[in-house]
């Protein structure tokens, strides 16, 4: 029996397109909105991914049809719970799933974490890839030395942003004010810390390897910080992973003991078994320096790697960036798991109709293709309620009544391709894109094409009679 009503997906990013290409591949009567409080689509592909990894950054292409075939709108520019309520979006569509991320930090909870200069990885991750709440972020940045503190691909990456030459980062997508803080600061070196060893850190091997083909950087590893082989264990699923992580790492410290004193490059230190106890400073100066404790050699097991109670390092440093995890930050009228960082729920429900998946759902997990999984149940939770129902909802023509009532300006996708192309054009055929940092200046592009249009549209009428109504498009019929 088909199945027919309207899906509502708040969140834009791969886990609510994953969700939306789910729904129309197993129900095509079934209308999908999503929507974003951005007007641009594709969530952390745009603003997570790191600039210099464009191949990654394609994915966007298996989603494209999706908005122009498919039969799913973007309601991008609406921030829900302020341009429009949740309880209003369930009165008028039969099912919701909230597929809005992590966006927020975990904490360190070691003194010194507040002072300037300390920054969490959702934020500086979103400042150097231009994400519009992090626009004026202006991070402290005085150099010669940073601490960046994790063990897993957000650590590498950032650490590897900030060691790119101006060479390197003309041909990515950083945003421009952040090309031109890290240009400006006199690194000379990169502390990349973690409170577990190399046996436990979570890097991928190919993003490990992006460290050592750095043209101004160069990683240095001690061997003596190496284990000489896989222990048995390891977990047989990890075990692959992991060899080649050492084999890269060794490649690491065998250069290190090659290398000459006064190689210009920027060194990137690998400190395993690092756990951070303080960062010094003041709110005047900002940081200045970290302690950190040494953790033990062995596999830490499920108690976590413990410190040894002595602080052996000490960094001095002007720039702390923690990349230690994300957690859900709170959802207007929806309760919080505080202990799991995530939107309360049970199994991807968090009320009959209303739905969650992904980050959201479950917390920060693997790579993007990652989340396919946790929107496909989403998709088929939302598609089993529907079934349910027997008096189908408005959906978005009721919408597009409701936003255009409360005059807001909704970009739907032909507003983000004008601002995409526009994005494009200013990279000037070197970078893949210029990208616009602040909302109203994406806005202005795509009301420059309105004009455009309209004027079109006026003059191509008889007597100038001629009218423009904004619209979302056509509602999908399925």
């Amino acid at each position: 029996m088909a199945v027919h009503g309207s899906v509502c997906i708040i969140g834009s990013g791969p886990t609510g397109l994953y969700a939306a290409e789910e729904i129309r591949r197993q129900a095509p009567l079934v209308t999908v909105d999503v929507i974003d409080r951005l007007p641009t689509p594709y969530g952390l592909v745009r603003g997570g991914v790191a600039p210099d990894h464009q191949k990654t950054k394609s994915v966007v292409r298996q989603f494209e049809p999706l908005f122009t075939s498919h039969g799913v709108r973007f309601v991008g520019n609406v921030r829900v719970g302020e341009d429009v309520d949740l309880t209003e979006l369930r009165r008028l569509y039969d099912a919701v799933v909230l597929a809005v991320g992590a966006a927020g930090d975990r904490r360190l909870n070691v003194p010194g974490e507040d002072l300037p200069g300390v920054y969490g990885s959702a934020a500086f991750v979103g400042w150097y890839n231009g994400h519009p709440d992090w626009a004026r972020l202006a991070p402290r940045i005085p150099g010669p030395r940073v601490a960046v503190i994790g063990n897993g691909n957000v650590a590498l990456d950032v650490a590897r942003i900030l060691a790119l030459t101006p060479g390197e980062m003309a041909v990515t997508d950083l945003a421009r004010p952040a090309a031109e803080a890290i240009a400006a600061s006199p690194l000379t070196d990169i502390y990349l810390l973690g409170r577990r060893g190399p046996l436990e850190a979570q890097f991928t091997s190919a993003e490990l390897r992006e460290m050592g083909e750095l043209s101004g950087a160069r990683p240095v590893v001690q061997a003596a910080d190496l284990p000489a082989d896989v222990p048995a264990a390891i977990d047989p699923r990890d075990a692959r992973r992991v060899k080649r992580n050492l084999d890269i790492l060794r490649g690491f410290a065998d250069a290190t003991a090659a290398a000459a004193a006064d190689d210009p490059r920027v060194r990137v230190h690998f400190l395993f078994r690092h756990a951070p106890r303080a960062i010094l400073g003041n709110v005047v100066e900002g940081v200045t320096g970290l302690l950190a404790e040494r953790t033990p050699t062995a596999l830490s097991g499920a108690g976590g790697a413990r410190p040894s109670g002595q602080t052996t390092t000490s960094l001095a440093v002007g720039t702390v960036v923690t990349c230690i995890g994300y957690r859900a930050t709170p959802f207007p009228g929806l309760p919080l798991d505080d202990e799991r960082g995530v939107i309360a729920n049970v199994d991807g429900v968090v009320e009959p109709g209303l739905f969650v998946a992904g980050w959201a759902r479950h917390g920060p997990r693997g790579v993007i293709g990652a989340n396919r999984a946790s929107a496909r149940e989403a998709a088929e939770q939302a598609l089993a309620y529907l079934r349910t129902v027997d008096t189908p909802r408005p959906g978005g023509s009721e919408l597009e009544r409701l936003l255009q009532a409360r005059g807001f300006r909704v970009v739907d996708f032909a507003g983000w391709q004008q601002i995409d192309a526009a994005e494009r054009a200013a990279g000037d055929g070197t970078r893949p894109r210029d990208k616009f940092i602040r909302i109203d200046d994406m806005l202005a592009v795509v009301e420059q094409a309105a004009a455009i249009t309209e004027a079109g549209t006026v003059e191509a009428t008889p007597e100038g009679t001629g009218t423009r109504t904004e619209s979302l498009g056509p509602v999908p019929s399925g």
